[in-house]
C-alpha cells in the first residue's frame, strides 16, 4: 500500500471520527435543550417538583443537573411556605373582620327573640332567621381559626411503620398496602402528623377509595419522600391546581381546609405536601410528603 493510499485512508477515518463526534455533540446538545425546555415549562406552570435523570451527562453537566434538581425541590418548599403564610395572614384578617360584624348581629337578634313582644309576632320568624344565619356564620369562622392557631410542633422520633399500622386500625374497612422499612424513623410531631394522615384518608374515602397505599423508598435516617396513594376518583387537572387553596372544595358539604391545613402542619415541621402528577402504579391519586 502506497503512501498516498495510506494518507487517503487516514483522511477518511479522521473524517468519519469527526462526523461521528459532531453527530454525538449535536445529539447531546439537543438533549440539553430538551432538558432546559422541560424545566422552563415546569417553572412556567409553577411545578418545581421536576427531577431529571443525570445519566448520559458529562461530570460537569451532571453536577449542574443535580444542583437544579435540588434547587427545584427547595423552591417548591419555599413557595409552599410562602403560600401558607399568605393564607394565614388573609384568614386571620377575614375571621377578625367577620367576627366583628356578625357577633353584634347574633347578640342583638338573640335579645329580641327573648323579648315577649316579639314571640308569636310577625317579626319572630325573620329575626330567628337572622339569628340562625349569624350563629352559623360565627361557627363557620370559628372552624377556620384553626388555620392560624395551630399548636407549635413537638418533635420526636416517629417509627413510621408502627405509626401507619396504627392509622390503619382506625379504618378497618379499607385495604391498606404499607411498604415501609421497619426501622424508618421520621422526626415529627406525632399528633399533628396523625391529623395529616387522617385528613388524607378521609379525602380518599369521600372519593370512594377502597385501598390506601403508603410507600417509603428510603430507610432510616429518613431524608426522602413518603408516598400516600389511593384508588379513589382521579383528581381533574383544574381541580388539582386548587386543592391546597384554603376553603376550596368540590364537595357539597366540604369545608375546604383539610388539605391546606395538612400542608400547613407539615410546613411548620420543615416538610411539604404536594399532589404527584403521576400516581404510583395501581393507584389513581398519590400525595407526596417531602421530608427533612
Amino acid at each position: 500500500m502506497g503512501t498516498t493510499e495510506v494518507i487517503i485512508i487516514g483522511g477518511v477515518l479522521i473524517a468519519i471520527v469527526a462526523i461521528a463526534a459532531l453527530a454525538y455533540a449535536y445529539r447531546h446538545q439537543c438533549l440539553l435543550r430538551e432538558r432546559a425546555q422541560i424545566m422552563r415549562d415546569a417553572i412556567r406552570h409553577k411545578d418545581f417538583s421536576f427531577r431529571l435523570p443525570t445519566r448520559g451527562l458529562f461530570f460537569g453537566e451532571k453536577a449542574l443537573q443535580e444542583v437544579l434538581n435540588d434547587m427545584g425541590q427547595e423552591v417548591q418548599k419555599l413557595v409552599a411556605h410562602s403560600e401558607v403564610e399568605s393564607w394565614q395572614r388573609l384568614t386571620r384578617v377575614l375571621t377578625h373582620e367577620i367576627m366583628n360584624a356578625t357577633a353584634p348581629i347574633q347578640s342583638i337578634s338573640q335579645a329580641y327573640l327573648k323579648n315577649p313582644d316579639i314571640k308569636d309576632s310577625p317579626y319572630e320568624e325573620g329575626i330567628r332567621a337572622i339569628h340562625d344565619t349569624s350563629t352559623g356564620l360565627v361557627a363557620f369562622v370559628e372552624s377556620y381559626r384553626k388555620l392560624t392557631q395551630l399548636q407549635e410542633p413537638v418533635i420526636s422520633d416517629v417509627n413510621m411503620l408502627a405509626f401507619c399500622k396504627q392509622i390503619a386500625t382506625l379504618y378497618p374497612t379499607l385495604q391498606w398496602e404499607i411498604d415501609i422499612p421497619d426501622d424508618l424513623i421520621l422526626p415529627a410531631d406525632e399528633n399533628l402528623l396523625r391529623q395529616v394522615f387522617i385528613n388524607l384518608t378521609k379525602n380518599a374515602i369521600e372519593a370512594d377509595a377502597k385501598t390506601i397505599g403508603v410507600k417509603a423508598p428510603s430507610t432510616s435516617p429518613f431524608g426522602g419522600v413518603l408516598y400516600i396513594s389511593n384508588d379513589g376518583h382521579v383528581i381533574p387537572l383544574d381541580v388539582a391546581q386548587e386543592i391546597f387553596v384554603p376553603f376550596f372544595t368540590t364537595k357539597q358539604n366540604g369545608s375546604g381546609i383539610g388539605l391546606s391545613l395538612s400542608r400547613q402542619i407539615l410546613v411548620m415541621q420543615g416538610m411539604n405536601l404536594s399532589l404527584s402528577e403521576s400516581p404510583l402504579r395501581g393507584y389513581n391519586v398519590t400525595f407526596v410528603i417531602e421530608c427533612k
